[in-house]
C-alpha cells in the first residue's frame, strides 16, 4: 500500500481550472489604437458634414440675388415647425410697388369721373337751357328736344355703372397682380435664405394671427428686398 502522505511531482500536480474568468487588462496600445480609429470616424464625419453644407451653399447662394446676410434665423416651435409673419399693414405702408400702384388707381379713377362729370354738367347745360328755351318752341320741337334730353340722362345713368364696375375691375386686376408678385417674392427669399416652414400674414383688421414673437417678424427684410426689386425692375422701364 502507497503512502497516503505520498506527495506528487510538481510536474505531475494537477491544476485546478478556475470557475471564473479573469477580465484581461487591455494593452496600452490596444486602447491607443481604438481611440485613434474612434477619432478618424469623427473626422470624416465632420468633413463629410462640411461638404454637405459647401453644396448646399452653392446652389442657393444666388437664387435671384435674394440671398441676405442678415436674414432673421428661423425659430423653431415645438415639433421642430419654422415659423415666421410678416406684417401686411407695414408691407402695404411701405412698399414703394404698393405705393405707387395706389397713386396710379387713383389718378384713373379721377380721370373716369372727371370725364363722367363732364358730360353730367354739359347735359345739365343743355337741360336749363331748353326750359329757357322752351316755352318759345314748337309742340313737335318740344317733344324732340325731350326725348333726346331722356335718351342722354339714360345713356348716363348707364355710364356711372360702367365707370364704377371699370375702376373696381381695374383695382382688383392690379391688386392681383401685385399679391402675385409679393407671394413669389417672399417663396423665393425664404428658399435662399431661413426656409420657414410657414410664413403668416399679420394685419391688424383681418388676420388669424393675435400674437406673434417679434423674433418671427421678417416684415423689414421683406420690405426691403421688394423695394430693390422693384427698383432694379422700374429702372428698366
Amino acid at each position: 500500500m502507497e503512502d497516503s502522505n505520498h506527495t506528487i511531482p510538481a510536474t505531475e500536480q494537477p491544476v485546478e481550472q478556475p470557475t471564473f474568468e479573469v477580465a484581461k487588462e487591455t494593452p496600452a496600445c490596444e486602447k491607443k489604437k481604438c481611440n485613434c480609429q474612434k477619432c478618424t470616424n469623427i473626422l470624416v464625419w465632420v468633413l463629410l458634414v462640411a461638404v454637405v453644407a459647401l453644396f448646399v451653399l452653392f446652389f442657393t447662394s444666388n437664387k435671384g440675388g435674394k440671398v441676405n446676410p442678415n436674414a432673421t434665423p428661423a425659430i423653431a416651435a415645438e415639433g421642430g415647425l419654422k415659423i415666421a409673419y410678416v406684417d401686411t399693414d407695414t408691407l402695404m405702408a411701405k412698399y414703394q410697388y404698393a405705393l405707387d400702384l395706389n397713386e396710379e388707381l387713383l389718378e384713373f379713377r379721377n380721370q373716369q369721373e372727371a370725364s363722367y362729370k363732364r358730360q353730367m354738367t354739359q347735359f345739365q347745360n343743355d337741360y336749363n337751357k331748353y326750359m329757357q328755351d322752351g316755352p318759345n318752341m314748337t309742340l313737335s320741337q318740344q317733344q324732340s328736344k325731350e326725348a333726346e334730353l331722356k335718351s342722354r340722362m339714360e345713356k348716363l345713368q348707364g355710364l356711372e355703372g360702367e365707370l364704377a364696375l371699370k375702376i373696381q375691375q381695374r383695382t382688383l386686376e392690379e391688386s392681383e397682380k401685385m399679391t402675385r408678385a409679393v407671394y413669389a417674392f417672399i417663396r423665393e427669399y425664404n428658399a435662399a435664405n431661413q426656409q420657414f416652414d410657414l410664413i403668416l400674414a399679420k394685419s391688424f383688421t383681418s388676420t388669424p394671427v393675435l400674437y406673434g414673437n417679434e423674433g418671427m417678424d421678417i416684415t423689414n427684410e421683406i420690405v426691403e428686398g421688394l423695394n430693390e426689386e422693384y427698383k432694379s425692375v422700374k429702372g428698366k422701364k
